[in-house]
């Protein structure tokens, strides 16, 4: 196997791997948040766990690009695919941690005032939909090659 076809894997471990990691990151951001949360509350301890594990959908946008990615791996197209992989991964990564920290502030501020809780999920939907940019763009990327 050539360097060009390594650095095709490489982009596709990337475009799974760092949207995994984003995931683990912001799912635990918001589930410490949504933990300290249930300990002083006594009702509505499913819409925050629902919450906290928004950022988990990432590592399925992650799979998806990787998928895309594995099909294209050849010679000529690793570098390409390698600079998809990594830009496209990271980018959702990020989307993930932040969305974690935007909805373990939704956990806190709804616990204080329940009747918002819609509108803090609608933030965490808001921060998701960059992940969802990255993913499409790299697919689309990717379709070109």
């Amino acid at each position: 196997m050539d360097i060009w076809s390594l650095l095709g894997f490489a982009g596709c471990a990337c475009a799974v791997g760092l949207p995994a990691i984003g995931s683990s990151i912001g799912c635990s951001i918001a589930g410490a948040a949504s933990h300290g949360v249930m300990a002083k509350v006594e009702e509505g301890h499913g819409k925050f766990i629902g919450i906290s594990a928004a950022p988990s959908s990432q590592t399925i946008y992650g799979v998806v690009l990787m998928f895309v990615l594995l099909g294209k791996v050849k010679a000529e197209a690793g570098l390409a695919l390698f600079g998809i992989g990594l830009f496209c991964g990271l980018g959702i990564m990020v989307s993930a941690i932040f969305q974690g920290k935007v909805a373990a502030t939704g956990i806190l501020a709804s616990s204080k005032k329940p009747e918002i809780f819609g509108k803090c999920f609608a933030a965490v939907g808001i921060v998701e939909s960059f992940a969802l940019f990255a993913m499409v763009f790299g697919l689309i990327m990717a379709g070109n090659i």
